[in-house]
């Protein structure tokens, strides 16, 4: 029987990993609860925001039409591996890896994506993952396959292209579907079916994935993230109110001098 990842939500795997770290978070006290201390424990959070980033990615690929098939969390290899989204149409196949940097500046040039000034591996994993898929999806498909690599950036400040990669294609999630949509048809419908097929079967991907999906997860990741949301609520409204405070405050003490001086001149 085919173990099927169709279903399987976006950014399972890296929300099972921030709960695991999750688990040792300090419980908030009422104060820190009212003042909108972060609930997240500090190892917990790079993974909260990938998950984030890949359900939002998720999202946007839902916006493709009935032709192609679209997998989330695709567990790879042998351990605890995945590719964000493998992505399968008229146009071929691509691999998809998110990179959720809110509010970062992104440069992107022939070898190398810089984050805030930093450079990363994100070129070269991209590319990694998306020679996987095509040596995989070839032996399972039963025909030749070439996966194209995404990168794709959720939420930056600013993202500069000098160059573009040659072996990866890097987007914004804004841009995504847009990108796809232009591509031009590579493959009949018969391959689509065919390929499709063979990424669906976990078995395709990992020696002992099955793709089970716990709901328990899923319904604890929200609750988290709704947590995680009103925290953000409440810090934003205490700094709102203390910059409240601090204009009337100052209104009070210059209201009065000015007044006196224009008195006294």
């Amino acid at each position: 029987m085919q173990a099927s990842l169709r279903g399987r939500p976006a950014g399972y795997s890296v929300i099972r990993e921030c709960l695991d770290f999750q688990l040792s978070a300090r419980p908030r006290g009422s104060l820190r609860r009212i003042l909108g201390f972060n609930p997240l424990h500090p190892d917990a959070r790079s993974w909260f925001a990938g998950a984030v980033g890949e359900i939002h990615v998720g999202s946007q690929l839902e916006r493709l039409g009935p032709e192609w098939v679209v997998l989330h969390a695709v567990p790879v290899g042998k351990g605890e591996s995945d590719i964000d989204h493998v992505v399968v149409g008229p146009p071929g196949v691509f691999t998809v890896n998110t990179k959720h940097h809110s509010g970062a500046k992104v440069w992107v040039g022939s070898r190398m994506v810089m984050i805030a000034g930093q450079k990363t591996d994100h070129v070269r994993n991209s590319v990694h993952e998306a020679e996987r898929a095509s040596k995989l999806l070839s032996l399972a498909a039963g025909l030749p396959v070439v996966a194209r690599s995404l990168l794709v950036i959720v939420d930056p400040a600013s993202v500069t292209v000098k160059q573009q990669p040659d072996r990866v294609t890097v987007l914004t999630a804004r841009e995504l579907v847009r990108w796809l949509k232009r591509r031009k048809p590579t493959l009949d419908a018969a391959d689509v079916v065919q390929i499709a097929e063979a990424a669906s079967d976990a078995r395709t991907w990992h020696r002992t994935a099955d793709g089970a999906v716990d709901d328990a997860h899923l319904q604890a990741f929200g609750a988290l993230r709704r947590e995680v949301n009103q925290a953000r609520t409440r810090r934003m409204l205490w700094v709102a109110a203390a910059a409240i405070a601090l204009v009337v405050v100052t209104f009070q003490m210059v209201v009065p001098a000015l007044l006196g001086a224009l008195v006294n001149a």
